[in-house]
């Protein structure tokens, strides 16, 4: 029987493919390139990217007629001196896709496989309930407003290749994920933590006078997450796969942290591609959005 190898980055996705690919009792193992080792998928095999010749190769020989990706991996740096001899053949277009957008990189990468007769699926494919958003509440007018909008930045942002996410409210733009992820984007609208109260020394050099003397030396220096812009209530994250690109790769995902993050930063829902969209314990983003009030919404493309 052919065998499934599983491509595992960091985060929870591998996790959910991995219990997944157990459930469907189909024959797999875990791979992962070195310094992303995965959790919660068992045993898994490390390679360098100097390899990716050979480890393409051996995966071949272990019988194994179909890869998944999932997780999250840098772009490694490529140490020409430590490439051997099966993967010397695949170092100029490694090299372009280096330095290429995510999507461009991403597609080099599974001609890699597929040239050597390896079919690359989704994790949509073995995973199907992945893509099934628990839908919560209900957005108004205002929201739904908000979401056309978010599609026409997220088309724009998908024409450079930039990021799968943005945050919109009243017609706004207040965020773009770029290199960063969702998580820092989200982390920058949130309100910062209250300043704890400065202590005074008292007598006529103490409290205010050296306080206010030392924040005009310093600078106006905003707390980490405090946006330097009039914030304007709610808003909407949106997530979707970029306009024509690979859904066997780099699916977009969200999961508890998603949810958290974005109640934190205090967006009124969460938005999402139907069915474009991993969603990382479900049951966990349910609980978290009914208790902070989010809407979770899945429209049509």
């Amino acid at each position: 029987m052919s065998r499934t190898a599983l491509i595992a980055g960091q985060g929870g996705l591998p996790r959910a493919v991995a219990n997944a690919l157990g459930r469907a009792d189909v024959p797999w193992f875990a791979c992962h390139l070195e310094g992303f080792v995965p959790e919660g998928v068992g045993q898994s095999r490390g390679f360098r990217i100097e390899h990716l010749g050979s480890f393409i190769a051996g995966l071949k020989d272990d019988g194994v007629e179909r890869v998944v990706f999932a997780g999250r991996v840098a772009r490694p740096p490529l140490d020409a001196e430590a490439v051997d001899a099966a993967t010397m053949p695949l170092v100029p277009r490694m090299m372009q896709a280096i330095r290429s957008g995510d999507d461009a990189a991403l597609r080099a990468v599974i001609s890699f496989f597929e040239e050597a007769g390896l079919a690359v699926v989704g994790v949509q494919d073995v995973a199907p309930e992945l893509v099934d958003l628990p839908e919560i509440g209900e957005p108004d007018e205002g929201h739904r407003a908000d979401i056309a909008r978010a599609r026409e930045v997220h088309a724009a942002m998908g024409s450079a290749d930039v990021g799968q996410a943005c945050v919109v409210v009243a017609g706004q733009v207040l965020a773009v994920e770029a290199l960063p992820g969702t998580d820092w984007m989200l982390a920058s609208l949130a309100p910062p933590p209250p300043a704890p109260p400065r202590p005074s020394t008292g007598g006529l050099f103490g409290g205010d006078l050296f306080g206010g003397a030392a924040d005009w030396l310093s600078g106006p220096g905003l707390p980490a997450g405090l946006p330097d812009f009039p914030r304007p209530p709610g808003g909407v994250l949106l997530k979707a796969p970029k306009p024509g690109q690979d859904r066997r790769i780099d699916l977009p995902t969200i999961g508890p942290e998603t949810a958290q993050r974005a109640a934190k930063a205090q967006l009124a829902g969460i938005a999402v591609e139907a069915g474009g969209v991993l969603v990382i314990d479900r049951d966990e983003v349910a609980q978290i959005a009914r208790g902070a009030g989010l809407f979770l919404h899945a429209y049509t493309p």
